[in-house]
């Protein structure tokens, strides 16, 4: 059976996703946003994503680290050497979700059906990585959720799900 393939991402106004091997900003809504829809399903990233996580490992997924490195192996991981090899490894059932960073977005793009979007709504001049452009006529918005900034979000923000429109994957 084929794996549905998503992604999830921050989007900054300006295509901006990081900055350093980072997150562009802090924001405590989106984290927790992530956490509830990849909890218990796989998640594929690149090495350089990964060792921007402070504490290893994200807890109750299956972490999947692409890395060109044949001697890479953190604990706690799978280690794929191609995004097919990563994709293969996806234990959990589900979808099995893209993570980062804008190398691996850039190579799977044309591969996802569906995308989790935070829309940041704030320009980094600073940054150095991007989100691959999207042709808006291949998705379609299931749902948006906009939010003000608060006392511990500092940026407007608005959750966004897409699908690829059928016919086009």
């Amino acid at each position: 059976m084929k794996k549905k393939i998503s992604a999830i991402v921050v989007v900054a106004e300006n295509g901006a996703i990081g900055k350093n091997g980072y997150l562009l900003c802090h924001l405590p809504a989106d984290l927790k946003h992530f956490k509830d829809i990849t909890m218990g399903h796989s998640i594929v990233m690149g090495r350089k994503t990964f060792e921007s996580f402070p504490k290893g490992p994200l807890p109750g997924r299956q972490n999947i680290v692409v890395t060109r490195n044949r001697k890479y192996r953190p604990e706690g991981v799978t280690v794929a050497h191609t995004i097919d090899a990563a994709l293969r490894k996806a234990e959990l059932p589900g979808e099995v979700f893209i993570i980062g960073g804008a190398q691996l977005y850039a190579a799977t793009i044309d591969r996802v059906s569906t995308l989790y979007l935070t829309r940041l709504h704030a320009t980094f001049d600073d940054a150095d990585a991007f989100f691959p452009d999207i042709d808006p006529e291949q998705w379609r918005v299931v749902s948006e959720e906009a939010h003000e900034p608060d006392e511990r979000n500092r940026y407007a923000y608005t959750f966004v799900t897409l699908e690829r429109v059928e016919g086009d994957k």
